[in-house]
């Protein structure tokens, strides 16, 4: 077993070729270890205290890694599953674009490693706080349990699509992406 990135994407590699992202869910092997590689709040994937050296080692471990039930992110391989260390979520969401208008309206946001998501059903929006302050915490939901954190500008540029709307308990401000309606604030 390997903790070698270079060795765990060449077993995705081989294990993964259709198209899309591999089949994660289809693949549970036993705790290989804990990894010396960690996601910092601003992006960065580190291994063994230096950035990760190739881009394209970043965005296909972002296509392995999942949040599991234990609150602990890992990759995962179709014969490893190597435990990481996650600062806060582990990418980041950038480049909001919106279509059309109103309740019609989709919004679009970037991640760090090039993967375009919409806000809707498969990518839901969450407006949260971080622990012990007001802070707020946008995430979109990716897969697998692993978000994206909207970053400063792109958490500006949604507050302009910000509209109130009468809820059960009174009036609600949110955006609408989709056809859904996701609370902010």
């Amino acid at each position: 077993m390997s903790q070698n990135p270079e060795t765990i994407a060449s077993q995705v590699g081989e294990a993964s070729k259709s198209p899309g992202h591999p089949p994660l869910d289809q693949w549970q092997p036993e705790l290989s270890g804990d990894m010396d590689l960690r996601v910092t709040r601003d992006g960065q994937w580190i291994y063994k205290g230096e950035p990760l050296a190739r881009e394209a080692i970043v965005r296909l471990f972002s296509t392995i890694l999942r949040l599991e039930d234990d609150g602990e992110f890992y990759l995962v391989t179709p014969v490893e599953k190597w435990r990481i260390q996650v600062d806060d979520a582990p990418l980041l969401a950038h480049s909001l674009t919106v279509e059309a208008g109103g309740a019609e309206q989709v919004i679009k946001l970037t991640t760090n490693v090039g993967e375009v998501l919409e806000i809707g059903e498969d990518h839901p929006l969450d407006v949260g706080r971080y622990p012990g302050t007001d802070e707020p915490r946008p995430i979109i939901h990716v897969r697998h349990g692993v978000t994206a954190r909207l970053v400063t500008a792109a958490f500006y540029d949604l507050a302009e699509h910000v509209v109130e709307r009468e809820g059960w308990a009174g009036p609600e401000l949110g955006v609408f992406s989709n056809g859904n309606f996701y609370k902010i604030g």
